[in-house]
């Protein structure tokens, strides 16, 4: 098992009960935290700020159309082994015309092959007692990747290539692992059913509220308030991409740099939509819904 104390966020991270102890159980029995939901929702999050809280190093593999477990476990660079190959021929002939002046391999040897393996997140996480390993945005990744990622993470031992060394760590020193996803692809069952699972639910405009006060403590109350009903109303416009918790929080750091009074009728008037709003069909579909109504910000109240 990794650190296994019951973790419920920091000064920058809110961590709801179904989220610590999703998190609790997974390093409790020594599983990865699987943790799906939509854009901004903080997943990614988690495990850097609890790194950061509990002061553990942090490994990170982001995952792409590329992506493939030799990439993430570890690889055998096979150019600079023939590099130095060609280096320590030259070095011979040089020795045997008398010359003292050797080429350099960088300390590197041909008979050491463990010098020429370059570990990924996976072998770097599995070398360091109780680390934190964060497989980032796994959907993004080929069907194949998630499914040779099981044998990998099911076991806690992991074989680097060529060289035949083995990294071996034991259930106590196990790295925290959260995988996250924005549910692009369905991930395969085989692969899940080896994950403690957690949905984040976007947050409401009372948790919303606490994040701001986290990320922005001095920001005035009713510039918080009007932000936030403007913010609700975005997101139920139907939009193809509705804002996220990430974009409102920018949006509020943009805002800062204006008076209350200021801030308040630039919030109103959707100043710096482009922070909030990132296509040009839903930035028209603001547009018409500021022009239909006149404004867009209405007596709604999210905290009823």
């Amino acid at each position: 098992m990794a650190l296994t104390e019951y973790w419920e966020g920091s000064q920058k991270y809110i961590c709801d009960l179904e989220l610590a102890q999703a998190f609790h159980m997974a390093r409790v029995l020594g599983m990865p935290l699987l943790i799906e939901g939509e854009p901004g929702t903080g997943k990614t999050e988690l495990p850097i700020q609890y790194a950061a809280d509990q002061k553990l190093p942090i490994f990170v593999y982001p995952t792409g159309s590329k992506s493939n477990v030799e990439q993430f476990v570890a690889r055998f660079d096979h150019v600079k082994y023939l590099r130095d190959s060609q280096v320590e021929i030259l070095n011979a002939q040089r020795q045997a015309k008398g010359l003292e002046n050797k080429l350099s391999t960088g300390g590197r040897s041909t008979e050491s092959l463990p010098d020429y393996v370059v570990k990924g997140p996976a072998a770097q996480a599995y070398s360091v007692p109780n680390s934190v390993l964060l497989i980032d945005e796994i959907d993004k990744a080929p069907r194949e990747f998630p499914n040779d990622l099981l044998y990998a993470l099911s076991h806690r031992k992991l074989v680097m290539p060529e060289s035949g060394e083995v990294i071996e760590i034991s259930e106590e020193n196990m790295p925290a692992i959260v995988i996250t996803s924005n549910r692009e692809q369905e991930l395969p069952t085989a692969f899940k059913g080896r994950c403690v699972y957690h949905y984040i639910q976007f947050p409401d405009a009372t948790l919303m509220r606490s994040i701001i006060e986290k990320h922005h403590p001095n920001t005035p109350e009713r510039v918080i308030e009007v932000a936030l009903d403007m913010f609700y109303q975005l997101r139920n416009l139907g939009l193809e991409r509705a804002p996220t918790t990430r974009e409102l929080l920018h949006w509020l750091k943009y805002m800062q740099t204006f008076g209350g009074a200021e801030a308040i009728e630039k919030i109103k008037n959707l100043d710096g939509l482009g922070v909030l709003i990132k296509t040009q069909t839903d930035i028209e579909k603001v547009k018409k819904a500021l022009v239909e109504s006149g404004k867009l910000i209405k007596t709604s109240n999210y905290f009823n």
